[in-house]
C-alpha cells in the first residue's frame, strides 16, 4: 500500500495566521466572491450576504429557464422525426 503523501507546509515552520488567510484567499474562488461582495458593499457583511443571493437566485432562474427551453426544443424535433403510425 502507498504512503500517504504529506503536504509540503507541514514540514516547514509554521505560518502566521494572516499568511494562511491571504493563501486560502488566493486558492479558493469562494473566498474571491466574498471579498468582492464585501468590497462592492462597502464592508456591510449582511448587505453582501443579500447581493450575493440575489446573484445565485437570478443564475439558477436563468439555468431553468434554458433548461426549460432546451427540453422543449428536444422534444419538438423528436415529434418532428417521427412517422404516424397508420
Amino acid at each position: 500500500m502507498p504512503e500517504p503523501q504529506i503536504a509540503e507546509r507541514s514540514r516547514s515552520t509554521v505560518s502566521s495566521a494572516a499568511d494562511l488567510g491571504e493563501e486560502r484567499a488566493a486558492s479558493c474562488p469562494v473566498e474571491e466572491l466574498a471579498q468582492a461582495y464585501l468590497s462592492s458593499t462597502g464592508g456591510d457583511a449582511g448587505i453582501a450576504l443579500r447581493c450575493a443571493i440575489t446573484d445565485a437566485l437570478s443564475d439558477l432562474m436563468e439555468a431553468e429557464r434554458r433548461d426549460r427551453e432546451n427540453s422543449r426544443l428536444i422534444s419538438r424535433g423528436f415529434v418532428r422525426n417521427t412517422r404516424p403510425r397508420w
